[in-house]
């Protein structure tokens, strides 16, 4: 689905629920009343969470994970109310139909339909807790409060009561949940934060193509990086902000520089290697396209039926656009998670 090929109706339909926070906040309290479970069971789910830097398979991930069957996640079915999921299945399911597949904007051949599983429960963390870590210079980590935490698990309550009978567990991709991880665990003992990484030349200079890209398209039709905004999806763009791991974003360099996300990507992964838990997953990119076993550890791991590798898509290493010494460094910590990936975690 096309952000940009959205019609004028859709287009006001997104601004209404997503760019009037009394508008959302006011469809999750509505659709609250209707909550039959309750977001003390949820806590003791296993339920799945995919996220770290963006352009590391989380997408790919993501849909070989909800097709294993247990897992429910928020699909483009539920944009834009997206805070209420039960209220806004019964009412759109009048007139919603199933939709061929299609590229997505990205220009990465993943093809997506109303069904595809994407990253829209940051949209929660965006109304109830943006000014805590939506800053002018980037994206801080931070820590939600116990309230906004029972808020979100009965959040979850309320996207599992939507879904099918067979999906009890919560599936999830969003890269800014690495800024909450602590939180999240905390919240939710017995879910799983899956966390891929990918050599950090590849995985850099996607960012930086990304970026271009984005520019471009936003520059084009000003409703994409609105759409971005409310998705509080600010990994490249016009709307990028960095995260803000490591003192600030690296201010020697700017967006349009190849050093600018190697520097990103070393910083967020130091962060995330000093993470250390059992319920953190680290899961090495090009090890997944290369190495069945990884597939298989991982599937056990969440506790998924055993089933083949899915074909994942392995790319070139574009080391020459980067400064030699930042990606010495990079790849350091590139091979220090690629063994804490091997030995489980």
């Amino acid at each position: 689905m096309l952000e940009h090929d959205y019609t004028a109706a859709d287009r006001l339909l997104h601004r209404l629920a997503l760019g009037l926070p009394a508008v959302a906040e006011l469809s999750f309290d509505l659709d609250q009343r209707g909550n039959g479970a309750t977001e003390k069971a949820v806590g003791d789910l296993h339920h799945v969470f995919v996220t770290g830097l963006a352009r590391a398979g989380t997408t790919v991930l993501l849909r070989h994970l909800h097709r294993s069957g247990p897992f429910r996640s928020l699909t483009y079915r539920d944009m834009p109310f997206v805070l209420a999921p039960q209220l806004w299945k019964r009412f759109s399911s009048r007139w919603q139909q199933r939709r061929e597949e299609r590229l997505r904007a990205h220009g990465d051949r993943i093809m997506v339909s109303a069904d595809s599983p994407e990253a829209f429960d940051e949209v929660f963390w965006r109304i109830f807790t943006g000014p805590d870590y939506i800053r002018p210079e980037g994206l801080a980590p931070y820590q939600p409060d116990e309230a906004v935490l029972a808020r979100f698990r009965s959040y979850i309550a309320a996207i599992l009561a939507s879904g099918d009978p067979g999906q009890q567990r919560y599936l999830s991709k969003n890269n800014n949940n690495i800024l909450r991880l602590p939180a999240l665990r905390d919240a939710l003992p017995e879910a799983l934060f899956v966390i891929p990484f990918r050599h950090p030349a590849d995985q850099a200079s996607s960012l930086h193509r990304q970026h271009a890209l984005f520019c471009r398209m936003q520059g084009e039709t000003p409703f994409v990086r609105s759409y971005m905004d409310w998705l509080a999806h600010h990994e490249f763009g016009q709307g990028h902000r960095p995260f803000l791991f490591g003192g600030g974003p690296p201010g020697d360099l700017a967006p349009q520089s190849p050093d600018y996300w190697l520097e990103m990507w070393t910083r967020t992964h130091e962060a995330l290697a000093g993470d250390v838990h059992e319920r953190n997953v680290f899961v090495c990119y090009e090890e997944l396209c290369t190495n069945a076993d990884v597939w298989n550890r991982l599937t056990w791991r969440l506790d998924l039926p055993r089933t083949a590798r899915p074909d994942f898509s392995l790319a070139r290493k574009q080391a020459d656009a980067f400064d030699p010494a930042r990606l010495r460094r990079a790849e350091a910590v590139y091979q220090e998670l690629r063994l804490r990936a091997s030995a489980g975690g």
